[in-house]
């Protein structure tokens, strides 16, 4: 099974084009910079239209539209085969996806760290927002990642962790047990100067 999977796209995805083919297509937040409805929809509907048997997509700290939005009232705005994760999951085709999102006011009231204690053991694919510490999450020499995610992390021992976020920090990191994608499109100028990342699982 072939994935896509981007990150921070900030308002630009409609400037992507020639996007490679895939079965899954994964969007992991910041799909939107002001956070608005109308820069909600307009990538719904995008998304929606695309051309792949199945998509997958979660929310980041810019799309405030999502922020305590039950996820079944997102789902139904959605095609079939199109699924918002929000500390949720799907099994598509035997492969386990958990997706989180990652609201700033989630981690200043501790709600965030004690989501992440509901990654199940089985995850295949972990999809979050934010990184793991240390992994892809550095810009201005700081880390930027969440260390509780990094235990889950090493703890559950998925296949793959994807996630954007951190501008600067784009490009792949693999450790004996789970591949780490930073997918971030945009640059600390929200210029799409980033590509993609296509892979097998």
């Amino acid at each position: 099974m072939r994935l896509l999977h981007l990150s921070d796209t900030h308002n630009l995805h409609r400037q992507l084009s020639n996007l490679p083919i895939a079965d899954i297509i994964i969007h992991s937040g910041d799909i939107s910079y002001a956070g608005t409805g109308e820069e909600i929809a307009d990538f719904v509907e995008w998304f929606g239209a695309l051309d792949y048997e199945y998509k997958i997509f979660i929310a980041g700290n810019h799309d405030f539209c999502l922020e305590n939005k039950n996820t079944d009232a997102v789902q139904q705005f959605l095609p079939k085969n199109c699924f918002y994760l929000c500390h949720s999951g799907v099994a598509i085709e035997g492969v386990r996806f958990w997706g989180m999102p990652f609201f700033f006011s989630d981690d200043i009231s501790g709600e965030y760290h004690s989501k992440i204690a509901q990654v199940p053991k089985d995850t295949d694919m972990l999809i979050s927002h934010r990184p793991p510490l240390g992994i892809l999450d550095n810009a201005n020499n700081i880390n930027f990642g969440c260390p509780d995610l990094l235990q889950k992390v090493l703890d559950v021992r998925p296949h793959y962790h994807l996630f954007g976020h951190i501008h600067d920090a784009y490009g792949i990191e693999e450790s004996k047990q789970t591949t780490f994608v930073n997918a971030a499109l945009v640059d600390e100028a929200y210029r799409l100067t980033n590509s993609p990342h296509l892979f097998d699982i």
